[in-house]
């Protein structure tokens, strides 16, 4: 009766894992990795285009009403940027 129960039906499941990776073709690692990479990319990206989108419109539409408006406008937001970059520098 004692050797009855020596074989191990269940596998540890980091033996499992590490068994599965040398079967992990190129394409799905590469697969993998571009997934994590859009996650931090993606909403960077966006940021970045309505970041200056909005900055673009903005002039369109000061630009508009007159050029002393425009130049103030122009004045204001390039301290305003510049300041709230050496904000998140620090």
């Amino acid at each position: 009766m004692e050797g009855e129960f020596t074989v191990k039906l269940l596998r540890n499941i980091e033996a499992a894992e590490h068994a599965n990776k040398g079967r992990e073709s190129l394409k799905d690692k590469i697969w993998k990795e571009n997934k994590k990479m859009w996650v931090v990319a993606a909403p960077a990206i966006f940021t970045r285009f309505t970041t200056f989108g909005t900055g673009v419109i903005s002039q369109a539409f000061i630009g508009h009403i007159g050029s002393k408006e425009l130049a103030a406008f122009a004045l204001v937001s390039t301290v305003f940027l510049r300041f709230a970059q050496g904000i998140l520098v620090i």
